[in-house]
């Protein structure tokens, strides 16, 4: 079975190593871990993501510019992303979802719950491709 490759962005770094360790113990995911999303593109360059999950509220470079750079460039441009943040806010909502999320979960969240979100993420974009 192949895994699919995740990556995840936060500035949590205590919640990355744990949803990194969640998703790897399923045996489904090869995943990679950033605290900061400055160096996006490259990243999405050279591990090329099935899915990216996305924090909202980070220092430096927020989830919504992170969307907007990966809108623009021709390798992040096909990765489906779900949001992961602790806000429940309409206008967030509204907001990533006008940039292309695929979902938008609010912390915390389940594995099994994260799991089939991925999942449905990775099998969407493949019946698009």
């Amino acid at each position: 079975m192949e895994k699919h490759k995740v990556l995840i962005v936060d500035d949590e770094i205590g919640f990355l190593k744990i949803t990194k360790s969640s998703l790897e113990s399923t045996g489904k995911y090869i995943v990679e871990i950033m605290a900061d999303a400055k160096d996006i593109i490259s990243r999405v360059n050279s591990f090329t993501p099935d899915v990216i999950l996305l924090d909202i509220v980070m220092p430096n470079m927020d989830g919504a510019e992170t969307c907007k750079i990966l809108n623009d460039d021709p390798a992040g441009r096909g990765v489906p992303i779900i949001t992961l943040t602790a806000l429940d806010r309409e206008k967030d909502k509204l907001m990533m979802y006008k940039l292309g999320v695929v979902d938008f979960l609010i912390k915390p969240i389940g594995l099994d719950e994260l799991v089939a979100k991925i999942e449905k993420a990775v099998h969407n974009k493949s019946s698009r491709a």
